[in-house]
C-alpha cells in the first residue's frame, strides 16, 4: 500500500470516529429564557412535566385567567347533561351591570348558553360569565363554591376563587402553576368544546370584538387559550400551542402590557418546542414482562402498568433513556387485575424520570390441589438451595 494511500485511509479512519462522536453527543441545552412577569411557568400537556418555571407558586390576582374555571365548570355541566347549549339564559340586572369587558347582553332577555360561553371565552365578557354563573348555580356565590370545589378536585391546591369574572376580590387569588393544571384539563377533558379558544372574533348584539389574545394572530400553532388584566394583577396570559405531536401550555402574569405579554409567552413556547421533546413509552395494560405465579391455575401472568407513560426530556436524549423492571418475588396465586407486583423505573442521566407500579394485567385464580401441592414443595426446595 503507498504512503499516501496509508495516510488517506487513516484520515478517513480518523473523521469517521469524530463524526461518531459528535453524533452520540447529545444536543447542548441552553438555560431558559430571562422571563419579565412575576410569575410563569411551561408545561407539557401529554406529560404534564415542567419545562420552565419561575415563581410558579406565587398567590397572585388572576384578573380574567378567573374565566378559564368558569368555563371550565359549565363545559363540565353540558358535558353531564345538566344545561345544554342551547338553554336560553336569562340576564340579570346583576349580569347587565357589571362593569369592566361585556359581551353587551341586556337585562331581561333571554341569550343562548352557547353564546354566552364564546362571550366569556373570546370577549372576556364579565356580564357573560355572571350569566352562566347564575344559570349554573342559582347565583354567583353559589357558583364560586362550586369553582372551590373544583379547583381541589382538579389539584389546584394553590388557588381561592369569589367570582365568575375575576374582578378584583380580597380571597380571590391563583397561581402559574394552577392555572396551568387549569389549562391541561379544559384540553383534555373537553376537546369539543376547546376549539372555541381559537377564535379570534365574535359577534354579538351587532357588535364585533377581537379575541386578546395577540399570538393567535402571530403564531399559527398557538390555539388559546385566556388573557386578563386588572391593575392588580398586571397583563397575563395562559397560551397553548401544538407543533407536530407535541402540546405545551404557558402561563405569564404580572407582566407591564398586552405587547409584553404576548412576547414573553412567545419565549417559552419557543423555547420549548425548540429544546425538548416528547415520547410516548409505554401504553396502559401493554404487557411489558411475564411472571411465575405459584400455586395458580396457570404458570405464567403478563404484568404491565395501569396508566400510558409519556416523558418530555431534551432533544436528542430519548437514546439515553434506561429502564429496569423491579419484580416482587415469589408472587402466589391467587392474583387480581390491577395488583402489584413490582415497578418500572425509567432513568435519563441517573436521574429518575419515571417510577410507576407494575400491575396483573389477568386474574390468576388457585389451581387445583395436586398443583398447589406440588408447587409449595417445588417452591420451599427452590427457597432452601437458593
Amino acid at each position: 500500500m503507498s504512503k499516501s494511500l496509508s495516510l488517506r485511509l487513516v484520515s478517513l479512519l480518523v473523521l469517521s470516529a469524530f463524526s461518531a462522536l459528535v453524533a452520540a453527543k447529545p444536543a447542548l441545552i441552553p438555560s431558559p429564557p430571562q422571563v419579565s412577569a412575576s410569575s410563569y411557568i411551561l408545561i407539557d400537556v401529554a406529560s404534564g412535566e415542567v419545562i420552565v418555571e419561575g415563581n410558579a407558586d406565587e398567590r397572585l390576582p388572576p384578573a380574567s385567567l378567573t374565566k378559564m374555571m368558569t368555563a371550565y365548570i359549565v363545559e363540565s355541566e353540558v358535558a353531564k347533561g345538566r344545561v345544554n347549549l342551547f338553554d336560553e339564559v336569562p340576564i340579570s340586572v346583576k349580569a347587565w351591570r357589571t362593569g369592566g369587558s361585556k359581551m353587551f347582553i341586556k337585562e331581561g332577555t333571554k341569550v343562548g348558553l352557547e353564546n354566552l360561553l364564546k362571550g366569556v371565552i373570546i370577549q372576556s365578557g364579565n356580564d357573560a360569565s355572571i350569566a352562566l354563573a347564575e344559570h349554573v348555580a342559582g347565583s354567583e356565590e353559589a357558583f364560586a363554591d362550586i369553582m372551590n370545589q373544583q379547583a381541589i378536585e382538579l389539584g389546584m391546591t394553590d388557588s381561592g376563587f369569589q367570582n365568575a369574572t375575576g374582578l378584583p376580590a380580597e380571597g380571590h387569588y391563583s397561581t402559574a402553576r394552577d392555572l396551568s393544571i387549569l389549562a391541561k384539563a379544559i384540553i383534555q377533558d373537553y376537546p369539543e368544546q376547546y376549539p372555541l379558544y381559537a377564535e379570534k372574533f365574535f359577534t354579538y348584539n351587532n357588535i364585533r370584538q377581537p379575541n386578546r389574545n395577540r399570538l393567535l394572530w402571530r403564531d399559527k400553532s398557538v390555539d388559546g387559550l385566556k388573557t386578563g388584566h386588572t391593575n392588580a394583577a398586571g397583563y397575563c396570559l395562559v397560551a397553548s400551542a401544538k407543533r407536530g405531536d407535541m402540546r405545551l401550555v404557558s402561563v405569564v402574569m404580572g407582566t407591564k402590557s398586552e405587547e409584553a405579554r404576548a412576547k414573553e409567552t412567545q419565549k417559552l413556547l419557543n423555547y420549548g418546542f425548540r429544546y425538548y421533546e416528547t415520547h410516548k413509552l409505554y401504553t396502559a395494560a401493554e404487557s411489558l414482562t411475564t411472571s411465575r405465579v405459584w400455586a395458580g391455575a396457570i404458570d405464567n401472568f403478563s404484568l404491565g402498568l395501569a396508566k400510558e407513560v409519556v416523558v418530555t426530556i431534551p432533544r436528542g436524549q430519548k437514546s439515553e433513556l434506561k429502564a429496569q423492571i423491579d419484580i416482587q418475588d415469589p408472587i402466589e396465586a391467587p392474583v387480581e387485575i390491577g395488583q402489584e407486583f413490582g415497578r418500572l423505573t425509567v432513568t435519563l442521566d441517573d436521574k429518575v424520570i419515571v417510577d410507576q407500579p407494575l400491575v396483573a394485567l389477568e386474574d390468576v385464580s388457585l389451581g387445583g390441589f395436586f398443583k398447589r401441592l406440588w408447587d409449595t414443595l417445588t417452591l420451599f426446595f427452590v427457597g432452601l438451595f437458593s
